[in-house]
């Protein structure tokens, strides 16, 4: 079996050193580059089966990397190397389409467990074609990514899209936070469940509050539901 291939982007050279011994010697590949331009000319040119990446990097910062390589590649595993600790900074990452994050100082060990939890998830398959889902008048085209509320468009971020769609899926149910996260970021997502909240108030504010009635109701003490009307 071939060795997973993984892209280091860090531009403290002691600390890409380190990872690189580690991972070499966990039996995988690894290439390390240390500025934002050259690591998104790696990922443009080459498949990768991981990538650690910085925020702060020369050059390019590890945000816009994020960003730019998501308009082409949408199923890569992408785990931010952070030394914020902030929540806005967290959700803005995983935003962005990251699918974990790690704030420095930070454990050996827990990297390599994230690393094998993002190496075990499946690549993302593209969506059914066609599926569409609604409640009311808010609509959903799955395929297409688009979504409508008494005709008009609402322009969601690919987090907040996939979020309504579980809910839609689940409608009328009443999904606790750690379902959420579970379905939405995934099984080995390790940051906190607050996050969730943090995405139904964004979800609310452009599918809800500009409208009537309001979809997305709260259940206090268990979770979310997005309730139809009878």
């Amino acid at each position: 079996m071939e060795k997973p291939k993984i892209l280091i982007v860090e531009d403290e050279e002691k600390l890409s050193r380190v990872l690189q011994l580690e991972l070499d010697y966990e039996n995988y590949r690894t290439t390390a580059t240390y500025n934002g331009k050259s690591a998104l000319e790696l990922l443009t040119e080459q498949e990768w089966d991981l990538v650690l990446l910085d925020i702060m990097l020369p050059e390019l910062s590890g945000m816009e990397v994020l960003r730019r390589v998501r308009r082409f590649d949408e199923s890569t595993p992408i785990i931010l190397l952070t030394a914020r600790d902030e929540v806005y900074d967290k959700v803005n990452g995983l935003d962005q389409g990251a699918n974990d994050y790690i704030t420095k100082p930070f454990q050996i060990e827990e990297l390599l467990a994230r690393i094998r939890a993002q190496l075990r998830q499946p690549r993302k398959a593209e969506a059914p074609q066609h599926e569409e889902l609604s409640i009311g008048d808010l609509a959903v085209d799955v395929d297409a990514r688009e979504v409508r509320r008494s005709k008009q468009p609402i322009d969601l971020t690919p987090r907040e899209f996939d979020l309504l769609v579980y809910l839609l899926k689940n409608k009328n149910v009443v999904l606790t936070r750690d379902q959420l996260i579970e379905h939405v970021w995934g099984f080995d997502y390790f940051g906190d469940t607050n996050v969730v909240d943090v995405y139904v108030r964004y979800l609310r504010q452009k599918v809800d509050k500009p409208f009537d009635p309001p979809y997305i109701q709260t259940v206090r003490g268990v979770g979310y539901t997005i309730k139809e009307y009878t």
